[in-house]
């Protein structure tokens, strides 16, 4: 079983960047996605930037133009940056990994997809 585990949350004023580390031990085929989500309280978890195989990249409306996911694969961690943070982008951000047929070329954003997640990292934009 893949183990996935998430680090660089925090707090910052709007306007700020954060960067995000997923790090993952176990065997990852070009077949999967790996994939951050977040949730707020009271709010159902959403796909916000994912990437299959080496390099195809998917991104949420609402964070396209400020996060960036890449992918790293001789250090197993998946990176997500984000600039410009708003309040709006406030929760628990978590990374998800799944395998995909290969009839999908991009990662998909939908939680139902994945099958192995882990634990999460805060991050909270204030003032």
């Amino acid at each position: 079983a893949l183990v996935l585990k998430e680090s660089g949350g925090g707090s910052v004023q709007p306007g700020g960047s954060l960067r995000l580390s997923c790090a993952y031990s176990g065997y990852i085929a070009n077949t999967y996605s790996i994939t951050w989500f977040r949730q707020a309280p009271g709010t159902e978890r959403e796909g916000v930037a994912g990437v299959r195989g080496a390099a195809q990249t998917k991104y949420a409306d609402s964070v396209k133009g400020r996060f960036t996911v890449s992918k790293d694969s001789a250090k197993r961690i998946v990176i997500l940056q984000m600039n410009r943070l708003t309040p709006e982008d406030t929760g628990m951000y978590y990374c998800a990994a799944g395998a995909h047929d290969n009839s999908r070329v991009l990662p998909p954003l939908s939680a139902e997809e994945y099958t192995d997640w882990g634990q999460g990292t805060k991050v909270t934009v204030s003032s």
